[in-house]
C-alpha cells in the first residue's frame, strides 16, 4: 500500500506565509531546488528582474503581476537558503528593509523638514553614507555588475545627491561637444585603446546630459533597440515574402522597407 502523500492537500492562497512554506517543502523534497545555492541561482534573478521590466515597457501589467511573482520567488528562495544556514531568515529580511524605510525618511517619520525632492535624495544619500562602516565614499553603493549605462546614471545621481553636479543640463551639453570633438581628433590616431577611451567619455557625457533631463540612459536605450528590431524584422519580413534575404538585396532597398516600416509606425 503507497505511502499517501503528505503535501496533496496543498492550495494556492494569499498568504505570504504559505509561499514561504512551499518553498521549504521544495528545498527538502524537489531535486533541482535542493541543489540550488545563492550563486547557481542570481543570473536567474536578474533575468527575472528584466522580464519585469520588460512587462512595463509593454504596459503588460498582467504579466507584470506574474513576473513580480517571480522576482518574489527568488527573494524566498534566497531566504530559505539563508534561514538554513543559519545566516539569516526571510522576518529578518523584512524587519530590515522596514527599518530601512524608516530611518531614511525622517521626514515622514521623525521630525526633519524638507523643501522637496532633492532635499529628499541628499539626506537619503548622506544616511546611506553613515550607515556604511568603513565604506568612504557615496559611489561603493553602485554595483559594479550593473549593466553599464545604468551604472554611469546612478554614479552620476550619487554624485550628484551630494552637490557633485551642474545645475542645468546646457552646461552638460557643452561638456558633451568638447567629448566629441576629442573623440573625433583621435579617430585618425588609428590606436584603439585611445578611441575607446574617448568614445566612453563621449558615452558618459551623453548620459549625463539626458539625466539632467530627466531622461533614463538605460530605458532609452533599450526602447531604441526594440524600436530597431521591430523595423529591421519588418524588413526580413517583407523581403521573405518576395523570396528574398538582406544580402541579397542592396542597402538602398533596405533604406525604403526602413521608412515603410517608419510610416506604419507613425513615426
Amino acid at each position: 500500500m503507497s505511502t499517501p502523500n503528505p503535501y496533496a492537500d496543498i492550495k494556492p492562497s494569499e498568504n505570504f506565509e504559505d509561499l514561504v512554506r512551499i518553498m521549504e517543502i521544495l528545498r527538502k523534497e524537489c531535486p533541482w531546488d535542493r541543489r540550488q545555492t545563492h550563486e547557481s541561482i542570481k543570473d536567474l534573478m536578474v533575468e527575472e528582474v528584466y522580464e519585469a521590466i520588460d512587462a512595463i515597457d509593454k504596459q503588460d501589467y498582467q504579466d507584470l503581476c506574474k513576473e513580480l511573482g517571480d522576482m518574489l520567488l527568488h527573494v524566498v528562495f534566497h531566504a530559505e537558503m539563508g534561514r538554513e544556514a543559519g545566516r539569516f531568515t526571510i522576518s529578518e529580511v523584512i524587519h530590515g528593509i522596514q527599518a530601512k524605510l524608516i530611518r531614511r525618511h525622517p521626514h515622514v517619520f521623525g521630525e526633519t523638514k524638507v523643501d522637496g525632492e532633492d532635499t529628499v535624495l541628499k539626506n537619503w544619500e548622506t544616511i546611506k553614507l553613515g550607515e556604511q562602516q568603513g565604506r568612504k565614499s557615496v559611489l561603493n553603493g553602485v554595483p559594479a555588475t550593473l549593466p553599464a549605462l545604468l551604472r554611469a546614471q546612478r554614479m552620476q545621481e550619487k554624485a550628484g545627491g551630494v552637490g557633485f553636479d551642474w545645475k542645468s543640463w546646457q552646461p552638460a551639453w557643452e561638456k558633451l561637444q568638447e567629448e566629441l570633438a576629442e573623440f573625433q581628433e583621435h579617430l585618425d590616431s588609428g590606436i584603439p585603446e585611445k578611441m575607446a577611451d574617448e568614445y566612453g567619455d563621449v558615452l558618459f557625457s551623453m548620459v549625463n546630459v539626458g539625466r539632467l533631463l530627466k531622461l533614463n540612459a538605460e530605458d532609452s536605450l533599450r526602447l531604441t533597440n526594440q524600436k530597431f528590431h521591430r523595423r529591421f524584422a519588418y524588413i526580413e519580413e517583407v523581403l521573405a515574402r518576395q523570396g528574398k534575404t538582406p544580402d541579397q538585396v542592396s542597402l538602398e532597398e533596405m533604406d525604403h522597407l526602413w521608412d515603410e516600416a517608419k510610416k506604419l509606425e507613425g513615426t
